[in-house]
């Protein structure tokens, strides 16, 4: 009886350890990187110029490697948790051809990145046997400017939590942070703070937050909402957006206190910056 009484409490003891180191490493910084693709090409642009009327966007890189390369590199680096996004909707003349490209580059990775743009019940399915860990949704669930939770809850049939992340990419109105949605060009009436977070943290698995205003603009990143995440950050987030040195690197740290992965894209060696891609892969 005493030798089962020191099992119990070392097997407690290893529990904590493993529930602690669990816990840490959540919260700890990643880098997790992007592949968007814009009529056909990974590109990297500048998000508030993002047009459907004419498939424009002011770009700041356009790649000559398809979408394939960057997530086969991704894979050599053991990165995971980076995200590919379509930057074109359904509609578009060019939709078929970024979705083709970023059906590749899951099939190059598979399970090693997420993907978005235009995801909702009927395709989800298609992305994830593709080779997606994870769907990425915003437009579908926000509708007439707020949350439709009845969409939620279908997209979740078809995806369930542990697969399913949230973009709840935002952008400044009213000294305030809204999200937004349809590739980031219209505001909905959901304010972006910890009250919607918390509610939506049961949801998904993960949330991809990208600053809309300063998104490929590498001249800093939004200090105000860094802090806001940081402060909440339960579940996993992604920060994207105005990283263009590694002394904003060390900014987003301080002010998400080490819980927001972050995304770096024009800035990054790889779209033509001047961030080396080796070493933010070590920060």
């Amino acid at each position: 009886m005493y030798k089962s009484g020191i099992l119990l409490i070392m097997e407690n003891k290893v529990f904590v350890e493993i529930r602690r180191c669990i816990e840490e490493r959540r919260q700890d910084m990643e880098f997790r990187p992007c592949i968007d693709i814009h009529n056909g090409k990974v590109k990297q642009i500048v998000g508030g110029s993002l047009k459907d009327t004419g498939n424009q966007a002011q770009e700041n890189f356009v790649a000559s490697q398809d979408a394939a390369f960057y997530a086969r590199l991704y894979q050599r680096k053991y990165i995971q948790g980076g995200h590919i996004i379509l930057l074109n909707p359904a509609g578009s003349e060019y939709y078929e051809e970024t979705k083709a490209q970023a059906i590749e580059a899951l099939r190059a990775y598979p399970g090693g990145m997420q993907v978005g743009g235009g995801i909702n019940p009927e395709n989800a399915e298609e992305f994830l046997k593709a080779g997606a860990s994870h769907v990425i949704v915003t437009s579908y669930v926000f509708q007439s400017g707020a949350i439709r939770y009845d969409r939620l809850e279908e997209l979740l049939q078809v995806t369930g939590k542990k697969r399913l992340v949230l973009d709840l990419s935002c952008r400044r109105k009213d000294n305030s942070y809204y999200i937004v949605t349809d590739r980031w060009q219209k505001f909905t009436e959901e304010k972006m703070e910890e009250s919607l977070l918390e509610k939506l943290a049961g949801y998904a698995d993960e949330f991809l937050i990208h600053a809309v205003d300063v998104e490929g603009k590498a001249q800093g990143i939004e200090k105000e909402l860094a802090s806001l995440l940081g402060n909440w950050a339960k579940i996993p987030i992604t920060y994207a957006g105005g990283i263009g040195s590694y002394e904003d690197l060390e900014l987003l740290r301080q002010l998400g206190k080490d819980r927001l992965n972050f995304t770096v894209g024009s800035a990054l060696d790889l779209f033509g910056g001047k961030m080396e891609f080796e070493k933010v892969c070590s920060y």
